[in-house]
């Protein structure tokens, strides 16, 4: 009886993640275009006008989340004067990846390099939120001349003290990864969702509709669960091994940190690149936590308009 119990058990929990991941799905959907790059498909979202003598912005969202956390209300407001690109990153939303192994920033780096290829779009400045600070800090290492410019909105980029998340090891296990993404994650998460949202706000408040139109519970279905899992675990590895050459950056940085972000610190993250990235420039929001751009969008779109008005006139790839 004890091993049926079991097995009912575990076939409801699998039907219940197998249901939700329908319904959620259903209820948010791809609202851009597929770009096949390095064996992965990316979920490319375009808005503003499309052609433009001024660099495209490219915005990178960070861990836990996809794209239209950039949309709203950052995507949007920039999208009045600029080509805006939304890119769901390799895992995310409606993005693929092909192997753990583009977890890295590295690897990340490149396929959006090669996606900006396919876009048409030589050079871009790069607006990169949390996890995808180190992101954009890999794209000025290794794709420089991509590069207009480099907006950094609490970004990770150096080793810190700690691990990440237990569920995080959980998820990315051998054989209980797969039971436990397939089982638990979901419902679990599901209730945890709106609290962890509003941990990232704090100490502001998390807007009431954040969370539905977000689209963050596109993050409890297994395979972007076992992704998002994959790139914390890689993320540490990843600034260590590229924090020592951050005085090699030659593109215009600024970064827009909140002094009392708890996610991110800023005193570890963002002061430590500011001082080591040549010209580069901090702005400090007193009082402000790991959203600047949903908590003071004006302070970051004027921060991206300066740098707009000081770059360079654009050239649009040949992708015939």
């Amino acid at each position: 009886m004890v091993l049926f119990g079991l097995v009912v058990i575990v076939l409801a929990l699998a039907l219940i993640t197998r249901a939700g991941v329908w319904l959620i799905e259903r209820r948010h959907r791809p609202s851009g275009r597929f770009i096949e790059v390095n064996g992965a498909r990316l979920h490319v979202v375009e808005l503003g006008p499309e052609h433009s003598t001024t660099p495209p912005l490219v915005l990178l969202h960070g861990a836990s989340s996809n794209l239209e956390a950039m949309r709203q209300p950052l995507g949007e407001l920039l999208a009045a004067r600029h080509r805006v690109i939304l890119i769901d990153r390799p895992g995310h939303g409606f993005s693929t990846r092909r192997r753990a192994a583009d977890s890295g920033v590295a690897a990340q780096a490149a396929m959006i390099a090669a996606a900006l290829d396919q876009l048409g779009v030589a050079r871009a400045i790069v607006v990169a939120h949390s996890w995808a600070g180190a992101l954009g800090a890999a794209l000025a290492l290794g794709h420089r001349e991509r590069l207009a410019g480099l907006v950094l909105l609490a970004p990770v980029t150096h080793p810190w003290n700690g691990g990440v998340s237990w569920h995080n090891g959980v998820a990315t296990a051998p054989l209980l990864g797969w039971l436990f993404t397939r089982l638990v994650a979901l419902p679990i998460g599901l209730f945890m969702l709106r609290s962890g949202a509003r941990s990232v706000f704090a100490p502001q408040l998390m807007p009431a509709d954040y969370v539905r139109d977000t689209a963050i519970a596109l993050l409890l279905r297994p395979r972007e669960f076992t992704a998002n899992a994959h790139d914390m675990i890689a993320l540490k590895p990843s600034v260590a091994a590229q924090a020592g050459r951050y005085h090699e950056i030659t593109t215009p940085s600024v970064v827009i940190s909140g002094t009392v972000d708890r996610t991110v610190s800023i005193d570890i993250h963002s002061r430590p690149f500011v001082a080591a990235v040549p010209g580069a420039r901090l702005i400090a929001l007193s009082g402000v936590g790991h959203v600047p751009q949903n908590v003071a969008p004006g302070v970051v779109v004027d921060a991206i308009e300066d740098m707009v008005a000081s770059g360079v006139k654009i050239a649009v790839a040949d992708v015939s």
